[in-house]
């Protein structure tokens, strides 16, 4: 029997099964050669990989670190700018306060005004005429009564009075700051409600008026407005002849001397 008879005996399924076997087995094989790079591959790059997050891990938690430093920096200068602020605060009020006393500012307020003006009585045969005219002496003790009183603020003929106010005697005039005043001569004061009573009642001017008023003729009068306005102080305020004494604590102590041995 020749092979060609024997071929034509195997059965046509035979060949179909074999050919699909044979097609399978080229697809296993396909897909094993295509998986083994990419197992190769992942296995080779794994250790890098790992390396690299690790560093980035490391980077994140350094730029953490120095964003709650950032931000704890921020909430100090915050506290120390709200400090600074109070400081600042604090000493605009002492500014304030010390252009107050120095008259630098205009003042307004309730008070109270004295009026001064020359005596109309005849002048007595034996006495002085300057007696019965308005003087510095006059105006001073006014002002000095005014501010024992409670007055917080004195001007005399819109004359502001300060620290550093003189008040003398210019012939027929007085001399308040660098202005010469002509009487009458209105003092103007600003301090609490009840300033006329408290005045009233200080000795010092009520001898005043009896030595002044009673005796010679000298015009006293009052008036209580609703407020009284004061002026600055229009003039300068560096002094000449003048300068601040050394606080004691800032003058160092002197080292003590070492005795002298044998």
């Amino acid at each position: 029997m020749n092979l060609a008879g024997r071929t034509s005996r195997v059965p046509s399924w035979q060949l179909t099964l074999g050919a699909a076997l044979l097609g399978l087995g080229f697809l296993v094989a396909a897909q094993l050669a295509s998986e083994g790079p990419r197992v190769r591959y992942t296995s080779q790059e794994r250790s890098p990989l790992v390396e690299t997050a690790t560093v980035l891990q490391a980077q994140q938690e350094q730029l953490k670190a120095q964003i709650l430093d950032r931000r704890g920096r921020i909430g100090a200068t915050e506290q120390a700018d709200a400090g600074s602020a109070a400081v600042v605060r604090e000493l605009n009020a002492q500014l304030l306060d010390a252009r107050i006393a120095a008259g630098l500012i205009p003042l307004t307020g309730t008070g109270m005004v004295i009026q001064l003006d020359d005596s109309l009585q005849p002048v007595a045969p034996d006495a002085n005429q300057s007696d019965y005219l308005v003087g510095a002496r006059d105006v001073r003790t006014v002002v000095e009564e005014l501010w024992s009183a409670g007055a917080e603020a004195v001007a005399v003929n819109e004359e502001r009075i300060t620290p550093s106010t003189a008040i003398i005697d210019v012939g027929p005039s007085i001399l308040v700051n660098s202005a010469y005043l002509a009487p009458p001569y209105q003092i103007t004061a600003l301090g609490p409600k009840d300033l006329y009573a408290r005045l009233s009642a200080s000795p010092g001017f009520v001898d005043l008026i009896r030595a002044r008023a009673q005796t010679y003729g000298i015009r006293v009068s009052f008036a209580e407005p609703e407020s009284v306005n004061l002026p600055a102080f229009a003039g300068t305020v560096t002094l000449r002849y003048a300068h601040p004494e050394p606080s004691p604590s800032a003058v160092p102590a002197a080292a003590p001397s070492a005795s002298a041995g044998g």
